[in-house]
């Protein structure tokens, strides 16, 4: 293993976890390909929604297929391939399963089926910590690899072990019961499942928190390059989560709750993958803080809007003798003719906090439209726009010329 010198405070590397090649990557896109195509014909024998949660993983398989393809090497995008191609066969093994045991389809290896079926939420849950242990290019410190070895003795290993167990005892049940997605009705559990379960959540979650610890540590010692990388990896794991807890807290509603937590779900399918394969690619990777100023400052004014819309419907139709279509449509349109000059007023607000390189770049510019407009002298003239450009763009090299005609100036 070659050693080389990270940009993070935590990546002095002196090694790097082998688990990407392109023949490793390529096996896997075609296998999770050939999951993919099967997984539409299987959930629609099977009569269920299984090929819709399999195609649900396309971003994660997408987005790792686009990683092995451009940096083979690089052992993220296997770690996607994996995980996609992992929960989709789960996802198909569960539709066959439910042709053999629930439609009386006579179909050979339908127990084995039945022993694949539960693995979709296993292996999502097992290696979804493991692109962000990998970030970004899979070289880790010598402390790091050990706890990340760690990681996957301690809790992969033994959580799959316990996992397969169960599968395996109710997969080789004299009456194999199953519900309507494929998954076993009932496993013959040990009596102390209860408390292994309790001792596995905490060791995820203490694994999960040191994975954390490490990128915020990186992050605050980190330039270049490699913060923005870092900023991307966090926004979207933040947007992720976000949309995640919309998603649960909006279950079971009903209308605009049910169409709000599914755009919440949606969003968190999408968010980390794409935030990982910009980043890692570098693809737009400098347009980070732009995307954080813009979600931000529109959270804001969607906030602030949505109070001043609720309370001048309450103003109108309740305190004022307004009745209530009249009442909603002035609050509409008031809301309407505050939005723009609400948007300019925190967009500037929050570029000045989160997208520092816009928001003196445009100060520059509007303090030198103020100093032109009393500027005559035309040497002055030529200097200030010098000067202005290269404190906003910062250029490796200006120049100025003027028209022979005197009609104009041409940089």
């Amino acid at each position: 293993m070659n050693a080389s010198q990270g940009e993070g405070p935590d990546l002095v590397v002196t090694g790097q976890f082998r688990l990407a090649s392109p023949r490793v990557g390529l096996v896997l896109g075609i296998a999770l390909a050939v999951s993919m195509v099967a997984a539409v014909p299987l959930s629609i024998l099977a009569g269920g929604g299984n090929g819709v949660f399999a195609l649900a993983l396309l971003p994660f398989g997408g987005v790792g297929a686009v990683i092995a393809w451009r940096q083979p090497w690089n052992p993220v995008g296997s770690v996607l391939l994996l995980l996609a191609l992992a929960v989709v066969a789960s996802s198909d093994a569960g539709s066959y399963s439910v042709m053999v045991y629930r439609q009386g389809d006579h179909l050979p290896l339908g127990r084995l089926a039945v022993f694949l079926a539960p693995g979709a939420w296993i292996w999502l849950v097992a290696l979804l910590p493991l692109p962000l242990a990998l970030f970004p290019d899979g070289r880790l410190s010598r402390g790091w690899r050990w706890v990340l070895w760690a990681y996957l003795a301690c809790f992969c290993g033994v959580f799959l072990a316990i996992a397969a167990w169960q599968n395996a005892t109710g997969a080789l049940a004299q009456h194999v019961r199953i519900d309507s997605s494929g998954q076993l009705a009932s496993n013959s559990a040990s009596s102390g499942t209860s408390t292994t379960d309790g001792v596995l959540i905490l060791v995820y979650v203490g694994f999960g928190l040191a994975w954390l610890g490490r990128l915020l540590l990186a992050y605050r010692n980190s330039s270049g390059d490699y913060r923005q990388q870092l900023k991307w990896l966090l926004t979207s794991a933040a947007i992720g989560i976000t949309g995640l807890v919309l998603a649960v807290s909006t279950n079971g509603g009903h209308s605009l709750l049910a169409v709000v937590g599914g755009i919440g779900f949606i969003v968190s399918l999408l968010a980390l993958p794409i935030g990982l394969g910009i980043a890692i690619l570098k693809y737009r990777l400098y347009e980070i803080d732009r995307l954080i100023s813009r979600t931000i400052s529109y959270l804001l004014i969607t906030g602030l809007l949505a109070g001043v819309f609720v309370g001048l419907v309450v103003l109108t139709t309740r305190v004022l003798p307004f009745s209530s279509p009249v009442g909603v449509a002035a609050s509409t349109l008031a809301a309407a003719a505050l939005f723009n000059p609400l948007r300019l007023r925190v967009q500037r607000v929050v570029d000045r906090r989160f997208n520092r390189a816009r928001y003196d770049a445009e100060a520059t510019v509007t303090a030198f439209r103020a100093r032109l407009r009393e500027a005559v002298d035309l040497d002055t003239v030529q200097r200030e726009l010098l000067q202005t450009v290269e404190r906003a763009v910062e250029p490796a090299h200006t120049s100025l010329s003027i028209r022979p005609s005197g009609s104009g100036l041409r940089g």
